[in-house]
């Protein structure tokens, strides 16, 4: 049994999900373990890890209002606003999404479904550079 760890480091846009597919991909192909689990951890408390459809980008931009619906900016119920009107909405996001996921691997590929793909779900407005600890365990 190997295990190994990567840091990958994703610049964001902004508020939106940033499909981080390919370059997991690439790294546990580069890895040489072919049967394994992959754990993705993202080290930060106002973006998320989310598993979702990559074919229709509706999915993604529906997603997004379902979430500005449910957690507004500046919603006068929050006391925590120290970098500004979505930074608590941000936090809320992040606890009700995921910031770790698990990924089967087989045959040295990642085992998701065919319109599957792994995205950074960043909740602030403005661009930040997110790190995401990649810890692959398998043979």
């Amino acid at each position: 049994m190997r295990q190994l760890q990567h840091q990958l480091s994703v610049n964001g846009h902004g508020r939106g999900m940033t499909d981080i597919t390919r370059e997991i991909r690439q790294w546990v192909s580069a890895s040489g373990i072919k049967t394994g689990l992959l754990n993705l951890f993202v080290r930060h408390t106002s973006c998320s890890l989310m598993i979702q459809e990559n074919a229709d980008p509706d999915v993604l931009l529906d997603v997004e209002a379902f979430m500005s619906r449910l957690v507004p900016d500046g919603d006068p119920i929050f006391r925590h606003r120290a970098e500004g009107p979505d930074d608590m909405p941000a936090h809320i996001r992040m606890a009700i999404t995921q910031v770790s996921l698990n990924i089967p691997v087989a045959g040295g590929r990642l085992v998701l479904g065919t319109w599957q793909g792994v995205y950074l779900y960043e909740h602030r407005l403005h661009p930040m550079n997110r790190c995401i600890q990649l810890h692959l365990l398998g043979e």
